[in-house]
């Protein structure tokens, strides 16, 4: 069935919003950079704070930034074959673990060097059991949605536990990041941060820009008309796939 004017006016709206959430996650790593940069000294791989320095810049740039990116690629190529958008959400997400694992080898190594305790916070935590089930999702999805062998009913059931996962890792990501900001600024700059710190407010901003980043990759994803449609023969190859793996014969309704 072909998309009404209405569907395709909409569908039209789609690369601003994705301009905006690209403008937000970039920023925001800027920010980022610059507060660990500029306020906490730079970066290095001493085993001093500049080693720290280097976690909260890896962890927005993997766990927020690239994981959203990785979300969008559906809407971003939704017109593109199934099999190469698979492939670069895949990679993306990739890289994106790589990215969190020198993040976190830098923040264990800091804390090993200078004997601050492992596991203690909330921030921690919830930062632990972010990365775990992204591990568990990314080979999940890789197993049931790049690689062959799964069957179609097998898929859909797994389709809908992926997606929902995918969203809630984001926004525990996103949270995990907020839980950390606080932390950083109050061991930091406790004493002056009521004082409208500069420091505070570029850690408050980044804050927000977290959010409004999350806000409209969400919000992306939830419209209906933005979602990816497969095209015909995509739906042929599908049923032929069912066909081999669930034994049904072709003309069966």
């Amino acid at each position: 069935m072909a998309d009404s004017p209405i569907d395709n006016h909409r569908a039209a709206h789609l690369p601003w919003f994705v301009a905006v959430a690209q403008i937000l996650g970039l920023t925001s790593v800027v920010i980022t950079g610059v507060w660990m940069g500029h306020y906490r000294g730079g970066y290095g791989w001493d085993g001093t704070s500049l080693q720290f320095n280097v976690h909260p810049l890896c962890m927005v740039i993997g766990m927020v930034f690239l994981y959203g990116d990785a979300i969008l690629v559906y809407r971003v190529f939704r017109n593109e074959p199934k099999r190469i958008t698979k492939i670069l959400h895949g990679a993306i997400h990739l890289i994106s673990l790589i990215i969190s694992i020198v993040g976190l080898i830098a923040v264990f190594q800091f804390h090993a060097k200078s004997k601050i305790p492992d596991m203690y916070s909330l921030h921690s935590w919830c930062g632990m059991l972010t990365f775990i089930i992204f591990i568990v999702q990314w080979v999940m999805g890789l197993t049931f949605f790049l690689f062959p062998g799964a069957s179609v009913s097998l898929r859909s059931w797994y389709l809908s536990l992926h997606v929902f996962f995918g969203l809630a890792l984001f926004a525990l990501a996103i949270g995990t990041c907020l839980l950390g900001i606080k932390e950083k600024l109050l061991f930091s700059i406790m004493s002056t941060y009521s004082k409208f710190e500069p420091e505070g407010i570029l850690a408050n901003v980044l804050g927000l820009l977290l959010v409004a980043f999350g806000v409209v990759v969400g919000y992306i994803l939830t419209r209906e008309e933005w979602k990816r449609q497969p095209n015909p023969e995509e739906q042929a190859l599908s049923m032929n796939f069912k066909n081999l793996t669930e034994g049904e014969s072709p003309d069966s309704p």
